[in-house]
């Protein structure tokens, strides 16, 4: 019988980096996006993620960025107002489906897994951390902008992490 865990979204953050104008790094974040899993004990080996992340709740602490990252140009947030990723094979690295923008595609995570502990009120929680690069275009987020001292103004590699913790149900 597996045991069923849900994201504590409080203790959980999922950002990413991608390079700018090619010296530098632009951090952004997810604000909204739930998980759950299924794992049949403690050392979740083989266990089944579902994670579900909501474009609309994209934040690089720059409203117009963000306002340009919700159009079509990138996420078309209200076409594709979801991210998903599922996985059945949770262990130092994982390799799940990722959805974004309408397009399915095998991605590899390594994982570090944080421990069990339980909390003041009694609720058993496990912590992961995750992190990761997937090529934006892969997606079919092709948007960029030649500079005129070369290379582009956006990177097509996309570094993305997560603290994530989960409550036993």
């Amino acid at each position: 019988m597996a045991n069923k865990w849900n994201l504590d979204p409080s203790h959980s953050e999922i950002t990413f980096k991608v390079r700018h104008m090619m010296i530098s790094n632009v951090k952004g974040s997810f604000n909204t996006f739930t998980a759950e899993m299924e794992a049949e004990d403690d050392t979740f080996k083989n266990a089944k993620v579902k994670a579900t992340i909501h474009t609309d709740s994209i934040s690089t602490n720059s409203a117009d960025r963000d306002k340009h990252l919700k159009s079509e140009d990138f996420f078309n947030v209200e076409a594709n107002p979801q991210i998903t990723f599922e996985t059945d094979s949770l262990n130092n690295e994982i390799t799940g489906n990722l959805t974004m923008n309408g397009v399915t595609k095998p991605v590899q995570l390594d994982v570090e897994f944080g421990g069990i502990n339980v909390d003041p009120y009694g609720q058993t929680k496990a912590g992961f951390s995750f992190e990761g690069k997937i090529k934006r275009s892969d997606f079919g987020l092709n948007w960029n902008a030649a500079l005129e001292t070369g290379g582009v103004m956006v990177s097509d590699e996309v570094k993305i992490a997560g603290e994530l913790q989960f409550v036993k149900a």
